[in-house]
């Protein structure tokens, strides 16, 4: 399972660790959120230490009920941390987290990003499959309902797999025909979900291996730990490595993370796991 990161094959078959960079003012994770283009660096540099394969860069806090960012704002923060990171790391290998195809496509041309994260499938822009198509990047495809605004209105499903999976088919086999070979699939944990849904999801993770896409699951300190244990996102480090295990054995494939090392060692247990797991079958 080999994605292609700017003509780098990283095969997949070995899960990998996505670190979270945020240049925002707002993510729901107060330690996330970076201003200076030294702290950005200083970020990143202890990330990639730490064992990061892929840095994912956004500039559009995503949280429910998060304030609207306008395209050129989203810009201009993403400017200053790319800018910072392919100085100070010119090695990583970087996402851009946007739902905007021009966004995307100036991180790409400027700066050399090599995976566009569209936490809207390309519900919000209708530019965006052809703009990954032209750019020739792999492309996250996000499952949600709504906005960031409005995703936690009282979210309904009458089959909750059974409408990911025909959500993910219809587009994955869109952007195939437009030409876009390397799709990863997100299945949104926290995006129009309920506690309920959330543990559901993690529970039948299993059932989206049937589009033969890479997984990528990002449960990193989200309310779908704290809401239940009755603590904060602060708090969620030891929830977020539980989870992040239970996702591995469900067969992910990449963990979208904001602490790179706890969800490193995670991975090499779960590998020296799986080395006698496998002798069982």
């Amino acid at each position: 399972m080999l994605i292609n990161i700017n003509g780098r094959l990283l095969d997949l078959a070995t899960p990998r660790t996505m670190g979270i960079i945020n240049v925002t003012p707002d993510s729901f994770y107060a330690e996330s959120r970076m201003a200076g283009e030294d702290e950005v660096a200083e970020k990143v540099r202890q990330m990639i230490t730490d064992g990061a394969d892929i840095i994912d860069v956004g500039a559009y806090s995503s949280r429910p009920g998060a304030d609207e960012v306008s395209a050129k704002e989203e810009m201009k923060r993403l400017r200053l941390g790319l800018e910072a990171i392919t100085k100070a790391v010119p090695e990583a290998a970087l996402s851009v987290d946007t739902f905007r195809a021009d966004v995307a496509k100036m991180c790409v041309e400027e700066y050399g990003v090599a995976i566009v994260n569209d936490i809207s499938g390309g519900q919000f822009d209708p530019q965006m499959f052809h703009t990954v198509a032209a750019l020739h990047v792999p492309y996250i495809l996000m499952h949600m309902q709504g906005t960031p605004q409005t995703m936690q209105d009282e979210p309904h499903y009458d089959d909750l797999m059974e409408t990911l999976i025909l959500y993910f088919s219809e587009r994955v086999n869109r952007l195939h025909d437009m030409g876009v070979n390397d799709i990863i699939i997100d299945p949104g944990f926290g995006f129009a979900k309920t506690l309920d849904h959330n543990y559901q999801l993690m529970a039948h993770l299993e059932e989206l291996h049937e589009l033969q896409c890479p997984l990528l699951v990002g449960v990193s300190r989200k309310s779908m730990i704290y809401r239940l244990l009755g603590t904060t996102p602060q708090e969620a480090l030891n929830g977020t490595t539980a989870l992040n295990m239970l996702a591995l054995i469900h067969g992910a494939n990449i963990l979208r993370v904001h602490d790179v090392r706890q969800c490193v060692e995670t991975i090499k247990i779960y590998n020296k796991y799986k080395q006698y797991d496998n002798d069982r079958h």
